[in-house]
């Protein structure tokens, strides 16, 4: 199959290798990956602060830069569960990676290889608006070596939400440490998660912490 890969600017600009991951992942599987230059911002920031005119131009010009792609595939639940909320006839060809590897492809076991103890945060919009389920855990099973270890509350926001964490930033940082102790009770050394938003807001507060434990995007446990 050949796979169009959405990166989303928040990746593009501070997290490159979860892109890199994803691209390592399909091709391993046998897929053949394109990238289409011209794609910029979905227009999610821009929807979830009330500019809705300018987020909508945005997913047109998504729809037209990816127009003819057999399969729209991004390591981004909150960007895919937007675009698919703000162009719904884009819904069949859109899709965040664990749901397509394992709903479109139909694997489980990628091949990967990864030593260590992970608890995966679920977050809000691939439990909620993308209801992916228990997807990733199906995926972080099925690596060689990786002990998966249960997260307390896993289903608790981190609270970061985009600009909700600027506008609400004492609310935010204290639903981030109720998540970090968490993480911390469950003994685990990495932390996965589906989007890198919500792992920068985990990472930040665990290095304030002097915590060891990391931070990785499912991707990059799956490309090992």
């Amino acid at each position: 199959m050949r796979v169009s890969l959405f990166i989303t600017c928040f990746n593009d600009s501070l997290f490159p290798e979860t892109g890199k991951a994803v691209v390592r992942v399909l091709e391993r599987l046998g897929h053949e990956v394109e990238f289409r230059e011209q794609q910029t911002c979905c227009g999610q920031i821009h929807r979830n602060s009330g500019y809705e005119a300018e987020a909508r131009a945005l997913a047109e010009r998504f729809a037209r830069v990816f127009e003819g792609a057999e399969a729209i595939v991004t390591p981004s639940a909150s960007c895919a569960g937007s675009i698919v909320e703000a162009v719904p006839e884009l819904a069949p060809r859109v899709h965040e990676l664990s749901r397509f590897l394992t709903d479109v492809l139909g694997v489980e076991d990628v091949g990967a290889s990864f030593q260590g103890r992970v608890c995966y945060h679920p977050t809000c919009h691939s439990l909620r608006a993308l209801r992916v389920g228990d997807r990733p855990l199906r995926l972080l099973r099925a690596v060689r070596g990786l002990e998966l270890v249960e997260l307390e509350g896993a289903d608790q926001c981190c609270g970061f939400g985009g600009t909700f964490a600027v506008k609400n930033a004492e609310v935010s940082s204290a639903m981030l440490d109720d998540k970090l102790a968490a993480v911390e009770r469950s003994g685990a050394e990495v932390v996965a998660a589906l989007d890198t938003s919500c792992l920068m807001h985990i990472g930040g507060g665990l290095h304030r912490r002097g915590s060891r434990v990391r931070t990785m995007h499912l991707a990059e446990i799956l490309a090992s």
